[in-house]
């Protein structure tokens, strides 16, 4: 009677598992690297969607509902008047996020300008941490600033490329088309 022995699967990315006659089976290995390269598109969309809706929502409240100048009252100026931030930063400050939630998060929503929207938003959330900070050193930040920071990062760590669900990579496809079609 012949018995059947298991197939080890390697813990390590890209690999995978043995033959029997102990080859790596190639097939296998660029079948693994497509599936995380598609993993990795589609992680990059969601996390792109999540933080651009998140910023997008914040900043349609800010504009339209409760206003740039009823943001800036209630958020900059009023809370932070007693501070040694000048008025004029308080009053900018305070007309500026909302906008900048605004357009950024619509950006990121459609993926265009995505590395500036990111780094716009960046911006906001340092601003946002100070903020906060400044008035009450040990704020709870993990429960706002963190979540919306991690998903940043992670979208801002991986190559522009890899972010194929986007208009900036279907507008860098078109102009690499046109810049071929142009080549002699």
């Amino acid at each position: 009677m012949k018995t059947r022995t298991r197939q080890r699967y390697s813990p390590r990315l890209f690999r995978s598992p043995q033959s029997k006659s102990g080859r790596v089976g190639h097939r296998n290995v660029a079948a693994g690297a497509r599936t995380n390269a598609a993993s990795r598109r589609w992680a990059i969309f969601f996390a792109r969607e999540v933080l651009g809706l998140i910023f997008f929502m914040a900043g349609v409240y800010k504009v339209f509902r409760l206003t740039p100048v009823g943001h800036a009252h209630k958020y900059f100026v009023d809370p932070y008047a007693d501070t040694f931030l000048p008025s004029w930063s308080l009053w900018l400050t305070g007309l500026t996020v909302p906008v900048v939630e605004l357009v950024a998060g619509a950006l990121l929503i459609v993926g265009l300008r995505v590395r500036e929207a990111l780094l716009a938003l960046g911006f906001v959330l340092v601003l946002v941490t100070f903020g906060h900070l400044l008035k009450e050193p040990l704020y709870a930040f993990h429960t706002h600033v963190i979540p919306r920071l991690a998903l940043l990062l992670f979208i801002l760590v991986f190559p522009r490329k890899e972010d194929s669900f986007s208009l900036d990579s279907l507008l860098a496809k078109r102009r690499e088309r046109l810049s071929a079609a142009r080549e002699p």
